[in-house]
């Protein structure tokens, strides 16, 4: 298993095709403070690029390694100490980090235990599956103190739960348990106490099988046409089969369906 360690508090391990983006700030509960967020925003930059760690990766797991928590969200206690004109020149940086996630050109899963609040729900947002277990508490409290979800939130839940589920949780503030959340929608997969992270990596590995110029090319079609209307949607998509029908994975899956082996994906 190669390890890269990005700062103090993230890690990138890979698993074959499969990358792992590992929160490591236990002490804080992953509460991700100015230095945590550049770092994810770093590992996320280097895990979308085609050198380095990010070579080969076909999907990406977002974990973590605190036993009671993914995320309990933005690092309070340091937005505290700063000032107005401190704040401001910290939101870009903040706002790295989410849209580093978001932005993953690959298939994309949180594996959420314990506590998903805030920010560190608005990570597992951003991924394009979550897989949680029994203990996990998901929510956007941000209104309770005063601001409103940041990292993509207001976007991003109304996307998988519809705009007005959306608002009644955001403006309660309130926190959502594990079965519920699977019964609304919040999380994808629902595992036993303690699995989710085997749970995210063995779905990563079935999905890391396809094609990786497929996969990258469906979720740029899924992302880029959500929200538009049928006709506009159709040609997103048009235009991301274009992008693989002449490729080299087209080339060599249609070659192992009809030699009925398993397929050698070339990437390109």
């Amino acid at each position: 298993m190669v390890e890269q360690r990005f700062g103090e508090f993230v890690v990138v391990r890979r698993h074959g095709h499969v990358a792992e983006l590992v929160l490591d700030r236990p002490k804080a509960m992953n509460a991700v403070s100015t230095e945590m967020a550049r770092s994810i925003g770093a590992a996320c930059a280097a895990l979308g690029g085609d050198q380095g760690v990010g070579q080969g990766v076909r999907v990406a797991v977002l974990t973590s390694t605190h036993p009671r928590a993914f995320c309990v969200g933005a690092d309070l206690k340091e937005r505290n100490s700063l000032s107005d004109a401190e704040l401001v020149r910290q939101r870009p940086t903040a706002r790295v980090a989410y849209t580093g996630v978001l932005e993953l050109p690959m298939p994309t899963i949180a594996a959420v235990h314990g506590f998903a609040l805030g920010g560190g729900f608005e990570l597992a947002l951003a991924c394009d599956l979550i897989v949680a277990d029994r203990t996990a508490v998901v929510g956007l409290p941000e209104v309770s103190v005063g601001v409103i979800p940041g990292g993509g939130g207001t976007q991003l839940l109304p996307r998988r739960v519809g705009a007005a589920r959306a608002a009644e949780l955001i403006f309660t503030a309130r926190r959502v348990e594990a079965p519920e959340a699977r019964e609304l929608g919040l999380v994808d997969q629902l595992v036993d106490e303690g699995a989710d992270r085997d749970e995210a990596l063995a779905l990563a590995a079935r999905i890391a099988a396809n094609s990786p110029v497929g996969l990258r090319a469906a979720k740029r079609a899924l992302r880029l046409g959500h929200g538009l209307d049928l006709r506009a949607g159709l040609e997103v998509e048009d235009a991301a089969w274009r992008s693989v029908a002449f490729s080299g994975d087209r080339a060599e899956g249609v070659a192992a369906f009809n030699e009925k082996r398993p397929p050698e994906w070339p990437g390109e």
